[in-house]
């Protein structure tokens, strides 16, 4: 199932549960104009179709005690798809990386991670990160604030498309 074959009252069950994903079935099925059964019949496809991957509630990290934010920029050795595919399990293995995207040009990946202090995260950064087999660079930023942390996609966005084809 691709976002292109969604009719709207599929974009719809994806907005509102991108936006409140405790919702229970009856509350969205009115509130995207369909009777329950149906509704719930529609979110098990799109879950099913991959297009919902699963339900999490948003922590704050600092309130958790997670103080320091960076980004981490990670330059390879090497760029065979078997050398990716073994960092990139790396990184699932590591907690302190929340998020591991694999980019072209200067940088082969930017890591979003969370440390209670400094000093973790510099052990991190220093004991694994580093040290890892075929890192040639690291290059760090942290985090002084967020202006923006939205999760999913642009609803507004893919409805104007839609409308358009």
């Amino acid at each position: 199932m691709s976002g292109g074959k969604l009719d709207p009252i599929d974009r719809k069950i994806l907005a509102e549960l991108q936006a409140d994903g405790r919702m229970t079935n009856v509350e969205l099925s009115r509130r995207v104009g369909i009777s329950a059964p149906p509704c719930l019949r529609r979110v098990r496809t799109l879950e099913e179709g991959g297009l919902i991957r699963g339900y999490h509630a948003k922590v704050d990290p600092r309130a958790l005690g997670f103080e320091v934010g960076v980004f981490a920029m990670v330059g390879l050795i090497k760029q065979a798809e078997a050398d990716l595919v073994a960092f990139e399990t790396l990184c699932r293995a590591w907690p302190l990386v929340r998020e591991c995207h694999m980019l072209n040009g200067e940088i082969d990946f930017l890591l979003k991670c969370v440390a209670p202090d400094l000093s973790t995260f510099q052990s991190f950064l220093t004991g694994q990160l580093t040290s890892a087999p075929n890192v040639a660079s690291v290059k760090t930023s942290l985090v002084i604030r967020a202006a923006k942390d939205e999760p999913g996609v642009p609803f507004d966005v893919l409805e104007a498309r839609a409308e358009q084809g």
